[in-house]
């Protein structure tokens, strides 16, 4: 009861509040009433904190923003306000005392010797080989805020005295400062295994992702067939993250045939998220809220409303998006205008039928066209992050105009030659097979329509959102709109500002890039 209200008071207060640091303060306004409350009780005030602080840590609506403020207000206030309280309790004078001195040294040597003991046992029950037990065991022997607050209570009701309390912060300090050396000793003499070079090169590839840093997703889509279908995605690449979806009522096509109107696909494609996280072993996503709005008339005003709250995307899946010369409908020109961050559009391209994509090991594959830019990159997670929950097939296709007699060893073969090597690192940490190709001699458009014609499901691009009022990314996709057969999932950077719009004009020439 106690999460969900802290995350309900969180997010009512960054939905509502234009503050800065409106999050921050009512944070520590539910810590102090937490420690209040305990204290009323008869529990001690810091375990109340300690309490809003687990809860507060939980909530999936805290952005690395908003907890990197809170980690300073933490880091620069009161931590050293507290240590320097418990400091000015202890008297290190005391220790002149050769006796006490003695026990302070026997104390030390006790409390490690025990927490080393307990840790390097419980390494052992767990199966890790000796020296993983060693450094277990190193790595836990420190003490130091845990140690020194239950000391500081025991010393304001009576338990301890001075000379004990100085005796226990000592030790606190003395093992605190002996870890790292000792931690670094012992996992230098460890090996690191597959399993732990593996993990480090998922969070270095997700450091640079996009859907790995993902936080909040809006969602705009219909009662149609492609609405449904943005939703599942939805649900795929946003479980675990708060979700915010406004649903346009009455204004999609007709629902596929043999569907279930009933069923939530957004729920499933956070269900389908999660189980292919168990299956692999993967840390699995705490289970995030959905907020459902039903609009009568959904505007790009409402839309303008909802994304003032701070979302990291905003996934449209609306039915007749796209005009038969391959532009955008001016409801989706509308909705994407108001919003200034990065979009996805699911899309039924001109030529493609009712039904939407069946993923799946026996389905078709999903296409990816790429060219090297950071974008194409994004694209490309996409639909590798699709394809981990469906179990899809994806071929990455390189899209480069190059001269017939090129020689290999040229700085463009070499850049081809990396683009692919860092989508299939990325493959990789999505546990995602992939076939690759290079077209080089044709124009991209013809290049991906023909190649979607060999069996794709769907395509998935990055593209780069260029300036002007209407919604246009460039000439290749609207002749992937206009010519290819299946559905396209377009994901795009955020809007341009005025003067970047401006430097892009001058830099290519044309407003239209």
């Amino acid at each position: 009861m106690g999460r969900r209200i802290v995350f309900d008071a969180i997010r009512w207060t960054n939905d509502t509040f234009r503050s800065e640091y409106a999050v921050v303060t009512v944070i520590l306004a539910i810590m102090g009433a937490m420690a209040l409350i305990t204290d009323l009780i008869g529990v001690h005030t810091v375990l109340g904190a300690f309490v809003a602080g687990i809860l507060v840590g939980e909530s999936p609506i805290l952005s690395r923003h908003i907890e990197g403020q809170l980690r300073g207000v933490i880091m620069a206030l009161f931590m050293p306000v507290f240590f320097g309280v418990a400091g000015l309790s202890a008297d290190l004078t005391v220790l002149v005392d050769h006796e006490l001195a003695l026990l302070t040294a026997a104390l030390v040597l006790i409390a490690s010797f025990g927490k080393f003991a307990g840790a390097f046992i419980g390494a052992e029950l767990a199966g890790m080989s000796r020296k993983e037990g060693i450094a277990v065991g190193c790595g836990m022997n420190a003490r130091g805020s845990t140690e020194v607050i239950v000391a500081s209570i025991g010393l304001s009701i009576g338990v301890l005295s001075h000379n004990l309390f100085t005796m226990i912060v000592t030790m606190a300090v003395i093992t605190t400062l002996a870890m790292p050396p000792t931690l670094r000793w012992a996992l230098g003499r460890l090996p690191m295994g597959e399993n732990e070079k593996k993990r480090l090169e998922r969070e270095e590839i997700d450091q640079r992702g996009f859907i790995a840093n993902l936080e909040r997703l809006l969602v705009v889509t219909d009662e149609g067939v492609v609405g449904r279908f943005a939703a599942y995605l939805a649900g795929v690449v946003g479980a675990g993250r708060p979700t915010t979806v406004l649903h346009a009522r009455g204004e999609g096509e007709e629902a596929e045939p043999g569907t279930d109107a009933k069923l939530e696909p957004i729920e499933k494609g956070a269900e389908d998220s999660r189980e292919a996280a168990r299956s692999s072993d993967e840390e699995l996503a705490r289970a995030a809220p959905v907020t459902r709005r039903h609009e009568a008339e959904l505007s790009a005003e409402t839309v303008a409303k909802e994304a003032r709250k701070g979302y990291g995307l905003l996934l449209i899946g609306l039915g007749r998006a796209v005009t038969s010369k391959g532009g955008f409908a001016r409801r989706i020109n509308e909705i994407a205008g108001a919003f200034e961050g990065p979009l996805c559009l699911v899309l039924k391209a001109t030529g493609a039928g009712r039904q939407m994509p069946r993923l799946g090991p026996e389905g078709g594959k999903i296409l990816v066209p790429v060219n090297g830019t950071a974008i194409a990159r994004r694209g490309a997670e996409m639909a590798l992050a699709i394809a981990s929950v469906t179990g899809a097939r994806v071929k990455i296709l390189y899209v480069a105009r190059v001269g017939r007699d090129e020689p290999r060893d040229t700085v463009s073969h070499r850049r081809r030659e990396a683009v692919l090597k860092d989508t299939v690192a990325l493959a990789d940490r999505y546990g995602v097979e992939i076939e690759t190709a290079i077209r080089s001699r044709a124009a991209a458009a013809d290049a991906i329509a023909r190649q979607a014609g060999r069996g794709a499901a769907l395509i998935v691009m990055g593209v780069a959102r260029r300036p002007g009022e209407e919604l246009f990314f460039g000439e290749t996709t609207t002749g992937v709109l206009q010519r290819c057969q299946c559905p396209v999932v377009l994901i795009s950077d955020a809007r341009l500002s005025r003067d970047d719009e401006g430097r892009e004009e001058l830099r290519s020439g044309t407003g239209t890039g």
